[in-house]
């Protein structure tokens, strides 16, 4: 656990105790004269929750280790992956693979694909699957994007460039979002 996250829970459990002796489940003295106005006692309270709760999760955003990468399954001659994440993250890398398509689903977690050395050679779909969590494509230059998506309070971005070559393979993501995101560049 990073320094700064345990100094964000150290900030939490203090605004927790800080409202315990205000609601009276707890008398301690120093909580007690920390802040004696009503105005003064519901700010530092937001105001340590605020920062605990912003360190906690900068600490994981910054992490450069948050990506648990998983090998590539190895499936028979054009069958789709299926990758499935439940409060997490999982990378994906092709080196050099095959690649006839997926099904991502995301529930509370993302799922980074890193296509960019794929032997992609004919048109392919992801279908994609997510709430409350997100995924990230990196698509090799050589193919284009056609995105498809129902998205509640959600969405897609495409920051793809679009290849001019009329024999390119397309990859078609057909996307459904309920709280999460997409995210697809090259």
């Amino acid at each position: 656990m990073k320094t700064r996250a345990i100094i964000g829970i150290i900030f939490i459990v203090a605004s927790l105790l800080k409202l315990a002796t205000m609601w009276g489940l707890l008398h301690w003295k120093w909580f007690e004269r920390v802040s004696e106005e009503p105005w003064g006692t519901y700010l530092s309270i937001f105001v340590l929750l605020y920062v605990g709760v912003n360190l906690v999760l900068e600490s994981y955003r910054k992490d450069p280790d948050q990506w648990l990468e998983r090998p590539i399954p190895s499936l028979d001659e054009g069958k789709r992956m299926c990758c499935s994440v439940h409060y997490g993250g999982d990378e994906y890398i092709f080196r050099g693979e095959p690649f006839h398509g997926a099904r991502l689903d995301a529930f509370c977690g993302g799922i980074r694909m890193d296509l960019r050395g794929a032997v992609i050679t004919e048109d392919e779909e992801i279908d994609i699957h997510t709430f409350c969590g997100g995924i990230e494509l990196l698509v090799p230059p050589t193919v284009n994007v056609v995105v498809k998506s129902r998205s509640f309070i959600g969405g897609v971005g495409n920051a793809t460039e679009r290849n001019t070559d009329t024999n390119a393979p397309c990859l078609h993501i057909v996307a459904s979002n309920f709280f999460g995101g997409v995210d697809i560049k090259n």
